[in-house]
């Protein structure tokens, strides 16, 4: 007879604890929590780990590129994975976490990642010189000239305390030089980045030793992509989004109903990314 009472508590602590369940993962749900990690993937390098010698080494590239960069990219999936982070892009990662001393570690890797992919989108073999058309004469407009706008660049870079990174970025629409420390990036800022120079030891040291100034200078007389760089000025990006509106092509309706072909599906491919060694 005394069993019915206690299988009714039983009961009802198990609806209860079905109940918990359901409401955290309805919280977690609306919070954007779940076990899938934010959008950070080992972008491909433009060119062969060999493409920019003799300026950088295939052997720097080869440490910069699959041990330093694939590091950041993979703690900051292993981080984001299971936060409200989950399924956000870098940049909303970033600023998100950015100030917020709980989540330190995820913004700078999420940074780290981020500005590693943009640092080696703008360099390319045979690149370097100076500039031409919009981007030019804005920074003709802002530094008075392109030997100025380089003087000023290099200095600052040369004079980053410690590791960082040097941006040419644009403040309020206006050209500008930014310097941060460590994991720092000018999205966090609110500024527009342009143009990036790692100048953690990591990315210049095994070619340049101490020469930090002329790893950086060696960068902007050789290997800066400045079509890369123009291309993320805001008047360039809405002629891009434009053009591509404009050529799209048209999806014609065929008069009579067609059986549609069947299409492969392709197989997605993986790779593991190296744990990185801060330099």
């Amino acid at each position: 007879m005394a069993s019915h009472p206690v299988k009714q508590r039983r009961f009802v602590l198990r609806a209860s604890l079905l109940s918990v369940c359901i409401l955290a993962a309805l919280f977690m749900v609306q919070c954007g929590i779940g076990n899938e990690p934010a959008h950070f993937v080992k972008e491909p390098l433009p060119y062969t780990l060999e493409a920019l010698s003799p300026y950088i080494s295939a052997q720097a590239m080869d440490l910069h590129y699959n041990k330093h960069y694939a590091g950041y990219v993979k703690k900051a999936i292993a981080l984001t994975r299971g936060t409200d982070c989950g399924g956000k892009s870098p940049e909303e990662v970033i600023r998100m976490t950015s100030g917020d001393e709980d989540r330190q570690a995820i913004f700078n890797n999420a940074a780290q990642a981020y500005n590693h992919a943009f640092f080696f989108n703008c360099l390319t073999p045979e690149g370097g010189g100076a500039p031409e058309g919009l981007l030019a004469e804005m920074i003709d407009g802002g530094f008075g000239s392109f030997e100025n706008f380089k003087k000023a660049f290099v200095s600052a870079a040369g004079s980053r305390f410690g590791s960082g990174w040097a941006w040419l970025v644009l403040e309020d629409g206006q050209p500008a030089v930014f310097t941060g420390s460590n994991a720092d990036t000018p999205i966090a800022h609110g500024l527009v980045p342009l143009l990036a120079v790692d100048v953690w030891e990591h990315a210049y040291y095994l070619d340049y030793q101490n020469r930090r100034a002329e790893f950086v200078e060696t960068v902007l007389d050789h290997l800066v992509n400045w079509d890369f760089v123009a291309s993320q000025l805001p008047e360039m990006e809405a002629q891009t989004e434009q053009a591509e509106t404009d050529t799209e092509p048209e999806v014609a309706t065929p008069a009579e109903p067609q059986e549609a072909a069947p299409v492969a599906a392709a197989e997605e491919g993986s790779s593991h990314a190296d744990e990185a060694h801060h330099g």
